[in-house]
Parts: C-alpha cells; structure tokens; sequence
C-alpha cells in the first residue's frame, strides 16, 4: 500500500496508534476521531477545546502550542483540528493522518444542519461557549464558521493534497475519504475489527 493518499475505504492502517483527522470545517473531523476512539479504547483530543476558553476566548499560540505538546504526549491518541500553527508540533508524533475531503456541497449541507442543530438543542461546546446562529449565518462576517469554510474549502484541499506528499510525513500512513459513506464504511470496519458493533 502507498504512503500516498490512498482512498481504499476498506483498508484499515496497520498502526492507529497516533491519529490526526483533518478537514473543511463542518466535514465530520469530531465525530469521526470520537468514532476512532470509540473502537479503539485510545484517548480523543479535540483541538478546538484546546483553542477556545471560556467566551470563545482565543488561546494565544505559544500557549496553545505547549498545552498540544503536553496533551500528545502519551504513545496512544486521536486528535482533530486543523491548525497550521501547531501542526509541527503534532504532525511528527502520527502513525496515521486521515483527511476529510468532501465536496463542497457535502461540507455545506452538513455545517448548516450542524449549526441549526447546536442553536435548537443550544449545544455546550467547549468551556461553556455557545454558537450564535445570528453570527454563522452573515455570510461576510468574521464570525461566521460557515463563511470561513466556504473560502478556505478550495485552499484547504491544496495544502492537505500538498502536504500529504511532503517528505517530512513520509513515514506516517494516510486516509483520504471523498464521502461520508467511504468513512462510515471504513470506521464500520475498523469497530468490527476490534470487536464492536
């Protein structure tokens, strides 16, 4: 099997020791590390409560980059997030990178149910934050994380494609789902394999 971005959904990594998921926001990059975690019995750190203390206060980068180190430094986890700012910091420490990369559309469709859903059911994210359905869906605000995906989506998938191909990551093994369903196929197999169903 090649080292490069293989999109077998069938096939299961030989070490899941150290997983990273990336993708868009909205892309299902939690849900699937929970999944992972979940079949695996391994640790599941979401970079997102990381970054963002208590009234989406932003975790400056050096402090950020030291809590990632320190929260990655056993032998056995599951991590998403993007985060170019700390990725030379956790990228090293992968046996596997998995990316989440939908079409546009796919991403859309679920960062919206994702939003309505956590404004009906007024979800608790990390350390007490809400989302502000107000704010997510004024297209040209700061704030709004579906404005943000939609300009990242297309640069997000040239860096992933990039960077799966650098030298430096050479030894870590790689995923790359073009459908929900791929996942959900791949992740139904790795939970049979460990005995879950």
């Amino acid at each position: 099997m090649s080292n490069h971005t293989p999109t077998n959904a069938t096939h299961i990594p030989g070490d899941l020791s150290r997983v990273i998921v990336v993708g868009s926001s909205g892309s299902g990059k939690t849900t699937l590390a929970r999944g992972i975690s979940q079949a695996l019995g391994s640790p599941h750190i979401e970079l997102d409560a990381i970054r963002h203390g208590p009234n989406w206060t932003e975790t400056p980068d050096d402090i950020f980059r030291e809590k990632v180190g320190d929260a990655t430094q056993e032998d056995i986890w599951v991590v998403d997030g993007n985060y170019s700012i700390a990725r030379d910091v956790l990228w090293p420490k992968a046996t596997t990178l998995i990316y989440l990369d939908y079409s546009v559309g796919v991403i859309m469709r679920r960062l919206i149910a994702r939003t309505l859903r956590r404004n009906i059911k007024r979800e608790v994210l990390w350390n007490g934050n809400k989302e502000n359905i107000l704010d997510n869906f004024k297209i040209f605000s700061n704030e709004s994380v579906i404005a943000y995906s939609l300009k990242n989506h297309w640069r997000r998938r040239q860096d992933f494609t990039r960077l799966f191909e650098h030298p430096d990551y050479a030894h870590v093994q790689k995923l790359r789902f073009r459908t929900p369903r791929a996942t959900e196929e791949w992740l139904k197999g790795l939970a049979s394999q460990n005995g879950h169903r």
